[in-house]
């Protein structure tokens, strides 16, 4: 990079693939509530009405499965939980006070970032296959009534956790300055990876100095 006071956190392709699969799953999300409750269902008017809505939905929800299970192959190595990230969880208290003297080293993701991604990658897993019982006309015929009663179940759960692990994600983006701007123009400055992230810092500062 020209700049030597920034570093590349994300590649174009990762920021491409990530705000594909954001723009899918605030579809998903709006178009889901509107099925799910009446009183939601004015949000059918951003993919043309009810009708449209209950075409498109599934389809998103096929774009959005995709998209994320190439960011997701990506990105699971960086997210692997270690005792180190059980201990920094241990003291999130500190975290959110900041407070984190002592603390285990910060890698490329803190803990909590990785149990999110975690519980996206699982729950997304679960929309998916909970959503193709439910798909009508195409696959639901094929599944006893009971099966598709509890893949509604499963559905709903999974939607309510993976909006609000959306949500957490967002607010941390936006609780910690800058992190948004590096999945917007791919970098960050020397100093927000020395602060956030020192042991992703320290790694990618080898053989730089």
């Amino acid at each position: 990079m020209s700049d030597t006071n920034l570093i590349e956190r994300y590649k174009p392709q990762d920021r491409a693939n990530h705000w594909v699969t954001a723009i899918a799953f605030i579809l998903l999300a709006l178009s889901g509530l509107a099925l799910f409750h009446p009183a939601f269902f004015w949000f059918t008017n951003l993919l043309g009405g009810g009708t449209w809505t209950r075409i498109l939905h599934p389809f998103i929800g096929v774009v959005l499965a995709v998209s994320f299970w190439f960011l997701a192959r990506r990105f699971s190595a960086l997210n692997r939980i270690t005792g180190a990230d059980r201990e920094w969880m241990s003291h999130i208290r500190d975290v959110l006070t900041k407070r984190e003297q002592g603390l285990p080293e910060v890698g490329h993701y803190n803990a909590a970032q990785k149990y999110i991604f975690w519980a996206m990658v699982t729950m997304i897993a679960l929309l998916l296959a909970s959503g193709i019982v439910l798909w009508q006309p195409w696959f639901a015929p094929w599944f006893p009534v009971g099966l598709t009663r509890v893949a509604a179940l499963v559905h709903a759960f999974a939607a309510f956790v993976l909006i609000a692990a959306f949500i957490v994600h967002v607010y941390a983006a936006i609780w910690i300055k800058g992190s948004i701007s590096a999945m917007t123009r791919g970098s960050v400055s020397r100093a927000w990876a020395k602060r956030h992230h020192p042991g992703w810092y320290r790694e990618v500062s080898k053989g730089t100095k």
